[in-house]
């Protein structure tokens, strides 16, 4: 594993932040600091490791020719590529605790075969986080264990919201990159999307939803929107979560190389949605339930990323969220940007 300088930036509170970029390729193997549901660690992982990846890595990047089709008459072009940016966070106390596990996400670079140009692509992408884990996989189960409707607690998200904004408000990240990420998510099984007439040249139809999710209100506690499109030969739109203007501040190929990141990952984790044989109508509920779909040539435990995330979020409840209760309440009423 690569570190970026070994770049550490004293936060708040005597919070540091440190990055460390590990490239994501056919040889790639899961670090002890990666979380095991991270989408591409279940991948590279068991017998057919290896061939897993790369049939990923080529589905990303033919999806990304596709996309990028102009002056690309054969279709190869581009070249995708993929660092995984692992983020630790380090409380300066008495204890003097270093390195805990935060968040991982995706950055994408792009090559250009034609001019020998790399281009920057984009952060976000895909996204994990052991605090996340820690609200949805045991804190939420808990909370409703013996409660007959389902309900939220109160200031759910809060904390992992103020420290998502600290790491992508601090020097650290704006060090090393230019931009704020666009974190692409599945749509959700539990709400119905309307396409609209609006067509963007690159993420395609826009839909709306009925409703707003948990999940997207817990990701505006992060300080991000959401807006769901459907690109070109999509068969369904998926969730851009971002900061910003989504269409004027990323360009044509940054937002190809997201599209084509997270689709592919899409495809073979949720095959019922974004690897149907029938295309999503004007009026749209996605269901993990729907039998008419094709299977990708990935082998994916879905099942065990649901049981890892539950260990992982216990992970986080017994190294992070109950030794530091006292000093994380008292960062957090005291933050602000």
């Amino acid at each position: 594993m690569k570190t970026m300088k070994d770049t550490q930036n004293t936060i708040k509170n005597d919070f540091v932040f440190t990055l460390k970029s590990t490239c994501l390729d056919e040889n790639y193997h899961p670090s002890s600091k990666t979380r095991l549901t991270t989408n591409f660690a279940n991948l590279a992982r068991g017998a057919n490791r290896q061939q897993n990846l790369r049939n990923a890595l080529n589905m990303i990047n033919n999806r990304f020719n596709a996309l990028a089709h102009l002056d690309n008459p054969k279709g190869d072009r581009y070249h995708v590529e993929l660092e995984i940016i692992t983020v630790t966070m380090s409380i300066d106390d008495e204890n003097g605790v270093n390195d805990l596990p935060m968040i991982e996400v995706l950055k994408t670079n792009i090559f250009d075969h034609k001019t020998g140009q790399h281009i920057e692509g984009i952060a976000g992408n895909n996204f994990s986080s052991y605090v996340r884990d820690y609200d949805f996989s045991v804190l939420l189960i808990e909370y409703n264990k013996n409660k007959s409707n389902f309900c939220v607690p109160e200031n759910f998200g809060d904390l992992h919201g103020k420290l998502y904004k600290c790491f992508i408000s601090s020097d650290t990240y704006k060090a090393h990159f230019k931009q704020s990420p666009i974190i692409c998510l599945s749509v959700s099984s539990n709400k119905t999307y309307t396409r609209t007439e609006y067509q963007h040249p690159v993420l395609g139809f826009e839909y709306v939803q009925d409703q707003y999710s948990l999940t997207d209100e817990y990701f505006s506690k992060m300080g991000l929107k959401v807006r769901f499109f459907m690109p070109e030969n999509s068969v369904a739109p998926m969730a851009f979560y971002h900061s910003g203007d989504l269409l004027a501040d990323y360009t044509d190929l940054g937002l190809i190389s997201s599209i084509s990141t997270m689709e592919t990952f899409q495809k073979i984790y949720r095959p019922e949605i974004y690897n149907a044989n029938s295309v999503a109508g004007k009026i749209y509920k996605p269901s993990l339930k729907h039998e008419d779909y094709s299977l990708t040539r990935v082998e994916y435990d879905r099942e065990e990323r649901r049981r890892l995330s539950v260990e992982q979020g216990k992970y986080a409840e017994e190294h992070f969220i109950k030794p530091y209760k006292s000093v994380l309440e008292e960062w957090a009423a005291n933050f602000a940007l």
